[in-house]
């Protein structure tokens, strides 16, 4: 679909959350250098993160704005300062997170109807359903971003229409039919949009399907190289319109954009190389659950005592949240910072896996990197 001459504005609208966003600016930076004007919608809080990269982005020639837009975190039920996926209290609280997401379309819509240059585009992260009718009523082209794999897209999209995970106990793996490969799963491994618990998001899951098969077309932070077989049966899946980008980590050469990206971390980027410099290559186990995940504070002692048992260098993100006091107290008690202060690393964040990723692989390319995701 050829875009009018005059309509050289691509809108990103990010899911409110750093592992989302992050991926999405790089991807605006890459747009810009084509010579498109790129406008990102973010909330007052990332705006808050993300204005220092955006404005040397601008700074180096780019067009790229940001537009804030207030999220409705009080209508909705949501602590104030609730603003993205990462500030939540609590996963209880992930539905009215979404109703607030809900909430923004009407309030977009208004800015979208006075943008210069005008609008041409929407990229948009498949989670905010809404944006299929708001380009169905300005008549423009909507482009699904994902920002893993055509593996997880397929994987989602043979499970959606086999439903063989409901069809098993919880506990028993399966094979998910229509693979290139022999790929196993239990029901207890899936994502909960698959695999729903005591969190319920039918609803929005198929909202989502709904509104992803009307996308004209999808942009993938992968490579080819990476999944080619993949990449080909998705390519069959979307008639052709799916363009892998990535991987967009390492598409900026700006150590100061990669390091000032996401939330402060306790220690900075020049300490996390000095500390990286002082062991072997391929020695280093890193340990992060990305930014939206919440450990129990059982489950954090696992991990921590089995990087210890392992014997490895290791780096362990400790993330904040409702039990983060509770984990303190362990790490103080139990002694194992001290004990490990050799080879360990305790990370409070703050910051985003996929940063401190792209910024440590530059200088050791050959880490072993072990990174766990919800």
């Amino acid at each position: 679909m050829a875009l009018p001459s005059d309509q050289a504005n691509f809108v990103l609208i990010p899911f409110m959350a750093p592992g989302h966003i992050i991926p999405m600016i790089d991807m605006a930076k890459l747009i810009a250098k084509c010579g498109i004007t790129v406008t990102i919608m973010v909330t007052p809080l990332d705006a808050t993160r993300f204005s220092s990269v955006i404005d040397r982005a601008v700074g180096s020639g780019l067009s790229i704005q940001l537009l804030q837009i207030r999220f409705p975190c009080q209508e909705a039920g949501l602590p104030p300062g609730c603003e993205s996926a990462d500030s939540l209290p609590t996963y209880d609280l992930m539905h009215n997170f979404f109703v607030a997401i809900n909430m923004l379309q009407k309030p977009v819509e208004e800015i979208l109807k006075g943008l210069k240059p005008s609008l041409g585009c929407i990229v948009c992260d498949k989670h905010i359903p809404w944006t299929a009718e708001t380009c169905n009523k300005f008549q423009i082209p909507r482009i699904i971003f994902d920002g893993m794999s055509c593996f997880t897209q397929l994987v989602t999209h043979n499970l959606y229409i086999s439903k063989i995970h409901e069809t098993v106990p919880a506990s028993v793996p399966f094979v998910v039919p229509g693979l290139p490969d022999k790929i196993e799963f239990t029901r207890l491994q899936l994502p909960g949009l698959l695999n729903p618990g005591s969190r319920d998001f039918t609803d929005l899951r198929e909202q989502v399907r709904k509104t992803e098969s009307q996308a004209y077309g999808v942009v993938v932070n992968s490579f080819e190289e990476l999944e080619s077989r993949y990449v080909h049966e998705f390519k069959k899946l979307k008639g052709g319109n799916v363009w892998c980008v990535g991987p967009l980590s390492l598409s900026s050469n700006d150590s100061l954009d990669i390091a000032q990206r996401g939330n402060q971390a306790s220690i900075d980027s020049d300490q996390c190389l000095k500390w990286l410099d002082n062991r072997k290559p391929g020695s280093v186990i890193y340990a992060c659950l990305g930014s939206l995940s919440r450990l129990s504070p059982a489950q954090f002692i696992e991990l921590a005592l089995g990087l210890e048992e392992s014997g490895h260098p290791f780096i362990l993100v400790v993330k904040g949240g409702s039990k983060s006091e509770e984990i303190e107290e362990w790490i103080l008690d139990d002694g194992i910072e001290v004990r490990t202060k050799e080879r360990g690393l305790f990370i409070r964040v703050g910051s985003s896996s996929a940063d401190f990723i792209a910024l440590s692989s530059r200088r050791l390319p050959d880490a072993l990197w072990v990174e766990f995701h919800s």
